[in-house]
């Protein structure tokens, strides 16, 4: 069977990370959405998305198609039922399609045709950007368990302090001496050639992806993930970098997520409360305007290719659209639109070409292309987010 992942409803809600990317990848827990369902499936997926993204994530149609909605998280029941849909069914949980059968041929897809199938069972959805580490928790544990089933850990060295060892899984060529793993409040997996160095100090739930980094005396609260080729330092708290962006100094981050490509300046820190308490508004992509999170922590939500000089501090509920570069003492304002240069003395346009020049130069590093495709999306995404700048 052919399988398509589609972003559905919310994706203006997940801005600014689906800027950039579909829904499916998404990074919550330990894999990314697209990944999870591959796992359950058993098979690759493609991906129905914005135009602009589908040069760099295609999508094949075949003559049988089975759709699934990106914001819903696969667990076994769900799955199953996604494997055993037929032609002219589909699943509903409450009034929102998760899944469907589709034909290659069919322009338009009418549900009252359909036999309706409803889901029951509790499942994670992602809705809200702060979704991404509120249910990392649970995500974590889950994927920790899809990944881990039948297969052995590689022995945990004898300089490390370790609580519930029967709750931590780490994988071939990772390096970890003399830090302090916790697994009693939640499991911790340390993904493929991952380095913990010394004196670091880590409480599950916590993942370490392929190639990333923990540095010095790092301390880290879960749910945290580090994504494949991160760097962390500093003081981490229930965080999720997608990949390859470094918050490699003292600091604090806390209740945030970064997308890839990100980079955390020295000693910057970021508020995850407010001082008098009070839930904390964030801004929306949706309405133009800071919207209730139902949430009294939340902190900075960072786009790809964003970054922060030194000392930088950012306030509680903070959005960073892609491709920015903020530096100076102050709090700057809590939403920053994409390609904004400068602070709290304000902000003039990061034009694409500087912007590109840097790209190059960081993913380069890291022996990964910047591709005209990754151009041309940041061409529209830069068009697309003059209207929040100030030109």
């Amino acid at each position: 069977m052919n399988y398509i992942l589609f972003d559905g409803t919310v994706r203006d809600a997940l801005l600014p990370f689906t800027f950039t990317r579909p829904v499916a990848d998404i990074r919550i827990g330990i894999l990314t959405i697209r990944e999870k369902w591959e796992k359950y499936l058993g098979y690759t997926t493609t991906t129905l998305t914005e135009e602009y993204l589908m040069e760099k994530f295609p999508m094949v149609e075949m003559e049988e198609n089975v759709m699934i909605n990106a914001s819903f998280l696969p667990n076994e029941i769900l799955s199953e039922m996604v494997r055993s849909l037929e032609a002219n069914q589909a699943i509903f949980s409450n009034d929102e399609v998760v899944a469907f059968f589709s034909h290659e041929n069919q322009e338009e897809v009418d549900f009252d045709t359909y036999e309706i199938i409803q889901y029951t069972e509790e499942c994670l959805k992602i809705e809200h950007t702060w979704d991404i580490f509120q249910k990392n928790d649970a995500a974590l544990r889950e994927d920790f368990e899809l990944i881990t089933e039948g297969r052995f850990s590689q022995p945990i060295p004898k300089s490390v302090n370790v609580i519930s060892p029967e709750n931590i899984f780490i994988e071939e060529g990772a390096k970890l001496e003399f830090v302090t793993l916790n697994a009693s409040t939640g499991p911790i997996y340390i993904g493929k050639n991952a380095e913990i160095m010394e004196g670091s100090v880590i409480r599950g739930p916590f993942a370490l992806c392929e190639e990333a980094l923990v540095k010095l005396a790092t301390k880290v609260y879960g749910a945290t993930t580090v994504g494949p080729h991160c760097r962390i330092g500093g003081e981490v708290n229930n965080s999720v970098l997608f990949g390859y962006s470094n918050k490699g100094h003292d600091g604090f981050l806390g209740n945030s997520v970064l997308g890839e490509w990100c980079n955390i300046g020295a000693d910057s820190n970021n508020s995850n409360l407010k001082n008098n308490y009070e839930e904390v508004k964030l801004w929306s992509y949706e309405t133009g305007g800071f919207e209730k999170t139902g949430l009294q922590f939340c902190g900075l939500m960072m786009g790809d290719h964003s970054k922060c000089g030194i000392n930088t501090m950012f306030n509680t509920g903070t959005v960073v659209g892609v491709s920015t570069n903020i530096f100076g003492s102050g709090f700057p304002r809590n939403f920053i639109p994409s390609f904004s240069w400068g602070g709290a003395s304000g902000f003039t346009t990061y034009i694409t070409k500087k912007a590109f020049e840097t790209a190059k130069i960081v993913m380069s590093r890291r022996h990964v292309d910047f591709t005209e495709q990754d151009a041309a999306i940041l061409e529209h995404v830069f068009e697309e987010s003059k209207k929040w700048r100030k030109e």
